[in-house]
């Protein structure tokens, strides 16, 4: 039989550089997890993603042992890094703080298209034009 999970926690971690302390520490030491398997285990897990912030989604089960699932960047976080901008625009879409080319936002698309609703990368290149219009950030070939 399955087991049932208790509590579900999510969670936005640098890949790699999990610790014991806060924040980590402050959500899932109430959880009665073992903070430091968690930690190497997603370390481990997300070595190869170094620099990249990563959502993850811990489920922990009554028994105290727990599964966790690493999602995709988010879209804000791929935005910035090619754009190599350090925040979005304050006034959103009527300042533009960055261009994009069609290649890097299928680029973001693909990356981001396992945990989008959608159900191939064209209607997932809007979903991410949306945010970037949001943030400030212009699309090459787009108004």
């Amino acid at each position: 039989m399955a087991k049932e999970a208790v509590k579900k926690i999510k969670l936005q971690i640098p890949a790699g550089k999990a610790t014991p302390a806060p924040p980590v520490g402050t959500v899932l030491g109430p959880a009665g997890i073992n903070l430091q398997e968690f930690c190497t285990r997603y370390n481990d897990a997300t070595r190869e993603k170094m620099g990249d912030i990563l959502p993850v989604e811990i489920s922990i089960y009554d028994d105290r042992s727990f599964d966790f699932i690493i999602k995709t960047p988010p879209t804000a976080f791929l935005l910035k890094k090619y754009a190599k901008v350090a925040k979005g625009s304050v006034k959103g879409s009527k300042e533009k703080v960055a261009t994009l080319s069609q290649a890097q936002l299928k680029e973001i698309a693909e990356i981001k298209l396992p945990d989008l609703n959608a159900y191939d990368v064209d209607a997932a290149m809007k979903t991410v034009a949306g945010t970037a219009k949001n943030m400030g950030i212009a699309i090459e070939g787009q108004e």
